[in-house]
């Protein structure tokens, strides 16, 4: 549901998200790095932190250091009425003097956002919200176009760039999502072992394989790392 009365700050939201997407990734040929059979990734937790519960004493209250949330039954625009998926988007979202609206436009640009990169390159789409350069990606999906869920589901088997540990690693093959021509990875093993590594100077997307004696996957310039053969 849009407002009339926000609708010159959506074009304004919007034409920072679309300047924000930058070009899509040439789509270049591949190459395979890396040794072992292929695995099928397992699943992660999911992203974000889980709204707190009722307290025995009465109704829900704001994390440590945050603003007092306007309660669900105070949700309403200033003109016409919110449906039933608006609102439980905003339930525990909205700040104590802030307009419902607003916070509402925000989940709708993320939306929009998502529906213009899915149709530039969808594996640009997943890494943005593996990166978290598209926040709050899984309540606005959730709640407001579900018609993306397929893209968070996936982003959660993908990696960023940066060094991932212990239970965050998944033994399987991963292709880089937009790689500069500065990319490099590497997979240690026990005892800082190198396992697998490469760089890539032609900005070419590459496969690589992280086996199950991997301890430790670091990647650099490569954006983000998505399952190989999982298209969403």
């Amino acid at each position: 549901m849009r407002y009339p009365f926000l609708a010159g700050a959506a074009v304004v939201i919007m034409t920072a998200a679309l300047a924000a997407c930058g070009s899509s990734s040439d789509g270049g040929g591949q190459k395979a790095s890396g040794a072992g059979a292929t695995a099928s990734p397992g699943a992660v937790a999911p992203r974000g932190t889980a709204s707190e519960g009722p307290s025995p004493a009465g109704p829900k209250t704001s994390p440590a250091g945050e603003p007092p949330k306007i309660p669900s039954d105070d949700l309403t625009p200033a003109t016409g009425t919110f449906t039933k998926k608006q609102k439980e988007f905003l339930v525990d979202r909205v700040p104590k003097g802030m307009d419902p609206a607003a916070v509402l436009q925000t989940g709708q640009a993320t939306c929009d956002r998502l529906t213009y990169l899915v149709k530039v390159d969808r594996d640009t789409a997943v890494g943005a919200i593996v990166t978290g350069e598209i926040a709050d990606a899984e309540p606005a999906v959730g709640h407001l176009c579900t018609q993306h869920q397929a893209l968070v589901d996936r982003a959660a088997g993908g990696y960023a760039d940066g060094t991932h540990e212990g239970g965050r690693l998944r033994p399987g093959r991963y292709r880089d999502v937009s790689p500069t021509k500065n990319c490099s990875w590497q997979v240690t093993g026990a005892n800082g072992k190198d396992l697998v590594s490469g760089s890539s100077d032609d900005g070419k997307r590459t496969v690589i394989t992280i086996p199950q004696a991997a301890r430790a996957f670091t990647s650099t310039g490569c954006y983000a790392w998505l399952p190989e053969g999982d298209n969403g």
